[in-house]
C-alpha cells in the first residue's frame, strides 16, 4: 500500500444513528427539561457568588450531592429571603442545561428557608456577630428626651401603625410629627428604613425642615419572614450609628428583631413606643398644680415656724436700755476727759515746732540755694559736652557718607551711559532693519506674484492649446458637444498658434444640396 493514500474509511458499527455534540447536548436538554418542568429541592446552600451582572449563583447539596443553582438579575430583586451559604432553604425552579460545560443546573424563582429553625439559626449567628463588634452595648444607648420637639417616625404611610401613634401622640401630648415612607416588608424593606434613619440623622439642626429629637422606627406583627427586613445587618447598623435617640416598635410584644437591640430603647408595640415618646399633658398639669399647693403650704409653713422662733429668740433677749446703758456711761466719761486731752496735746505740738523753727535761718537757706544753682551750672555745662559731641559725631558720619555718595554717583552714571551707549545700538539696528523691511516685503510679494502668474499660465487653457488640443466656438460660445456644433451658424476652432473659422448650418445646407464645400 503506498504511504500517501488516505486510510481507508471505518466500517460502520451496526445500525446505531449518529449524532453530533450539539444534536446530543439538544436531545438532553429537551429530555430534563421536560422531564423537571417544575420542581422544588430542599438542601443546603454552599458557595455564593454576586457578579455585577446581577445575577446569583450559588450551590445546593446535601451530605451526597451538590446542584448548581442560578437566579437571575430580575427575579433575584424579587426575592424574600436571600441565599446565603450555610442556611437550609426549600428552592423552587426549574432543571435546565448548560451545554457550554456539559452540566445541569437549576433555574431557581423562589427561595424559602427550610422551617423557623434554619432562619433562628441564621439570626442567632447575626447577632452574635454584630454583637461581638459592640453594637448591643448598653453603653452605647442614648437616653430618650423627656418632651420632643420634633418625632421622627419610619413606617409605612398606608398602615394602621402611623394613626395609632399620630393618634396616642395627639391624645398625651401635641407634637410635630415627621413621617419618613418606607417599605416595611420585602426586598427594599432594608435599605429603605436604613436610608430613613440615616436621612433623618443628615437633617441639619436649625434648617428649613425641623431635625427630630426623637425616632420611632415601628412596623406591625407578623411572621418571621414579614420581619426579616429588620434583621438586616444594613438596617442594624444604621440603628446603632444614630445620633438621634431611637425607639424600636418592629412587631408585637413576643416579636424580637436584631433592630431592638440596636436601639436606645425597644418598645413592645408602636403604640408603647408613642407612650414612651411624650408624657401624658394633663398628668405633667395636675403634678405641676400639685407641686405649685405643695409650695405654697412649704412656704407659709415656713414663714409661720421662723416667725414663732423669731418671737422665742425675741423674749429671750435684754432690754435695749440694759445693753447701751455702759457704752453710754464709757461715752460721757471720755467726753469728760476730751477737752484737757485736747489742749495737752495742742502744747505739746506748739513746743516741737517752736524747738524746729529755731533751727530755720536764713543762712542756710542761702547755703542750700548756692548748692543747687552749682547743681544746674554742672547740668549744664555736662549737657552743653554732650549736644557738641553728638553734634561732632554727626558730622564725621555726614562726611563719610558724602565720600562714599561721589564714587556712586560716578557709577551711577557710567551705567547709564552704558545703557544709553546700548540702546542707540539697538535703536539704530531697528531703524536699518525697519528701513530694510519695506523692500524686502515688496520682493517677496513681487516673487510670490511671479510664482502666482507662472502657476496661472501653467493651469491656463493656452498651454493646452500647445500640447495639440483645440477650442471649438459656434457663434462666439464654446461648443462641448455636437448638438451645439450644428446648430451653430458659424464655428470657430482655436488653435495654439491662432483661429481658423469654419463653416457652420450653411456649409451643410450647401453639401446636402450637392455642392463642392469643404470643411475648410
Amino acid at each position: 500500500m503506498d504511504l500517501f493514500e488516505d486510510p481507508p474509511a471505518p466500517a460502520p458499527q451496526g445500525n446505531q444513528p449518529e449524532y453530533t455534540v450539539s444534536e446530543l447536548s439538544g436531545a438532553v436538554k429537551r429530555v430534563i427539561e421536560g422531564e423537571f418542568g417544575l420542581v422544588r429541592v430542599r438542601g443546603e446552600v454552599g458557595r455564593v457568588s454576586r457578579p455585577a451582572s446581577g445575577h446569583l449563583y450559588y450551590d445546593l447539596k446535601d451530605d451526597r450531592s451538590v446542584i448548581a443553582a442560578i437566579t437571575w438579575k430580575g427575579q433575584a430583586g424579587r426575592l424574600q429571603v436571600r441565599p446565603e451559604e450555610g442556611m437550609e432553604v426549600i428552592v423552587t425552579g426549574r432543571m435546565t442545561t448548560f451545554p457550554g460545560q456539559s452540566k445541569y443546573q437549576l433555574i431557581v424563582e423562589e427561595v424559602a428557608p427550610a422551617g423557623a429553625g434554619a432562619l433562628m439559626a441564621m439570626l442567632e449567628k447575626r447577632r452574635v456577630a454584630l454583637a461581638a463588634e459592640g453594637l448591643f452595648d448598653p453603653g452605647r444607648k442614648k437616653a430618650i428626651p423627656f418632651l420632643p420637639g420634633v418625632i421622627g417616625v419610619v413606617t409605612s404611610p398606608s398602615g394602621a401603625v402611623i394613626r395609632d401613634i399620630l393618634h396616642r401622640v395627639r391624645d398625651r401630648f401635641p407634637r410635630h410629627v415627621l413621617v419618613w415612607p418606607v417599605a416595611v416588608q420585602g426586598q427594599a424593606c432594608a435599605p429603605e428604613v436604613a436610608a430613613a434613619i440615616r436621612g433623618f440623622n443628615a437633617i441639619p439642626e436649625g434648617g428649613p425642615v425641623p431635625r427630630p429629637d426623637v425616632i420611632i422606627v415601628a412596623r406591625g406583627g407578623g411572621s418571621l419572614e414579614d420581619l426579616w427586613g429588620f434583621n438586616e445587618e444594613i438596617v442594624v447598623r444604621a440603628a446603632a450609628a444614630s445620633r438621634i435617640p431611637l425607639i424600636s416598635a418592629v412587631g408585637h410584644e413576643t416579636d424580637t428583631t436584631l433592630i431592638d437591640y440596636a436601639a436606645d430603647r425597644r418598645a413592645p408595640t408602636p403604640t408603647a413606643a408613642a407612650e414612651m415618646a411624650v408624657p401624658v399633658r394633663l398628668d405633667l398639669v395636675a403634678g405641676v398644680e400639685g407641686l405649685g399647693a405643695r409650695a405654697v403650704r412649704a412656704v407659709a409653713q415656713g414663714v409661720g415656724a421662723r416667725g414663732q422662733r423669731l418671737r422665742d429668740l425675741g423674749r429671750a433677749l435684754p432690754r435695749p436700755e440694759t445693753l447701751t446703758a455702759t457704752a453710754a456711761q464709757k461715752l460721757d466719761l471720755w467726753a469728760g476727759r476730751l477737752g484737757a486731752a485736747l489742749g495737752m496735746a495742742a502744747a505739746k505740738k506748739r513746743n516741737a515746732y517752736q524747738a524746729k523753727a529755731g533751727l530755720v535761718r536764713p543762712e542756710l537757706l542761702l547755703g542750700l540755694v548756692a548748692h543747687r544753682r552749682r547743681d544746674v551750672a554742672e547740668r549744664a555745662r555736662r549737657l552743653e559736652a554732650a549736644r557738641d559731641l553728638r553734634a561732632e559725631r554727626a558730622g564725621m558720619r555726614l562726611q563719610s557718607l558724602a565720600a562714599r555718595l561721589e564714587p556712586a554717583l560716578l557709577r551711577l552714571r557710567a551705567g547709564a551711559e552704558r545703557d544709553l551707549a546700548k540702546g542707540a545700538e539697538r535703536l539704530a539696528g531697528l531703524a536699518a532693519r525697519l528701513d530694510a523691511a519695506p523692500q524686502a516685503q515688496r520682493l517677496r510679494l513681487a516673487q510670490r506674484l511671479e510664482a502666482l502668474d507662472r502657476t496661472r499660465l501653467t493651469l491656463g487653457y493656452a498651454e493646452t492649446l500647445k500640447r495639440g488640443f483645440a477650442v471649438v466656438r459656434g457663434d462666439g460660445h464654446v461648443v462641448t458637444g455636437k448638438a451645439a456644433a450644428e446648430r451653430a451658424a458659424v464655428l470657430e476652432i482655436e488653435f495654439a498658434d491662432g483661429r481658423v473659422a469654419v463653416g457652420g448650418k450653411r456649409a451643410r445646407r450647401d453639401e446636402a444640396g450637392g455642392g463642392q464645400g469643404s470643411l475648410f
